[in-house]
């Protein structure tokens, strides 16, 4: 059947022509997406475990935590805690949780799993690593979570956080 030219074409002619060159992207699979500040932030999508949108509900708040922790989710029978990333980074506003979904990105390293709810995601999107710069006016709670920015806008550049860094810090036990 595959040696049958009529399999490859419909007239029975295979050409060059008829098959289109994909193009294959430059740099590395990210996720961007904004937090309640409404800054841009970006991370590889290789650190991702998975991208869900509960409805608030199904987080159940946990008392005596952090007070950047939401409260952990059930995800086919894992229990992931979900953190506010905006407050994580110094940002003052609390994330409301009076909407239909919550946007909770997973994230994992070795055996940490930590969900990280953010305002809004945006999607995946190849980004060149070599044109990442060292951050400039970041507040110093941020600074430690990022490995650079690239310079897509004035006002606000597109920050590339290190998730590692995140699962890690000294913060959850505040």
């Amino acid at each position: 059947m595959i040696g049958n030219p009529d399999f490859l074409t419909d007239r029975g002619q295979s050409s060059a022509t008829d098959f289109q060159e994909l193009e294959s992207p430059e740099g590395e699979l990210h996720l961007r997406f904004f937090i309640t500040s409404g800054d841009e932030f970006a991370l590889p999508a290789t650190g991702i475990k998975e991208v869900i949108s509960p409805p608030p509900d199904r987080i159940t708040p946990i008392p005596n935590v952090s007070p950047l922790l939401l409260g952990t989710l059930n995800v086919r029978g894992r229990v992931i805690w979900v953190a506010d990333l905006g407050q994580f980074l110094g940002d003052s506003t609390p994330m409301s949780t009076d909407r239909p979904e919550i946007a909770v990105i997973a994230v994992e390293d070795q055996d940490a799993l930590l969900g990280l709810a953010v305002d809004r995601i945006i999607g995946m999107d190849w980004l060149d690593i070599e044109d990442v710069q060292m951050p400039t006016n970041v507040p110093d709670g941020m600074a430690p979570f990022l490995r650079g920015e690239w310079p897509v806008g004035k006002s606000h550049p597109l920050r590339l956080l290190d998730q590692v860094a995140i699962l890690r810090s000294a913060r959850w036990a505040a």
